[in-house]
């Protein structure tokens, strides 16, 4: 199975190219998303659970990175905490990730799609944790 790589041409200085892998750019949006107020947490499936589980925390979680000939593509994955407004914590998500990977990578996303999945509630929190006390 060949990794696919986004190599960056624009800063080429002679002394080789770099190339920044898909997962680099699913951790900067991970934690950038993470960072909005909001934002309850980011939903992985079953492989990031398992990884947790095993105690290392999965930063790509939640994120996932299409590189097509359409430039880069980042959709998110995640539960906003209870009472926010949900349109401007989105944007605010995606105007964070846009700024991550600008700053860190030199990349701009064509696109960066906000999928939310679920709402946290803390009074459910909250009541689950006096039904385990008892």
């Amino acid at each position: 199975m060949e990794t696919q790589m986004l190599e960056m041409n624009e800063s080429y200085n002679g002394l080789g190219k770099v190339e920044i892998a898909p997962e680099v750019i699913e951790v900067i949006a991970g934690i950038a998303a993470g960072e909005v107020e909001g934002v309850a947490y980011m939903r992985g499936g079953f492989a990031s659970g398992v990884v947790e589980r095993l105690g290392k925390k999965n930063h790509g979680k939640g994120v996932k990175v299409d590189l097509s000939g359409e430039g880069i593509k980042v959709d998110l994955y995640c539960v906003m905490k209870f009472g926010v407004s949900i349109p401007k914590v989105a944007q605010e998500v995606q105007d964070n990730i846009r700024e991550a990977l600008l700053n860190m990578t030199a990349l701009e996303a064509d696109q960066v799609n906000v999928h939310v999945v679920g709402i946290q509630f803390e009074n459910a929190k909250q009541e689950l944790e006096i039904e385990h006390e008892m």
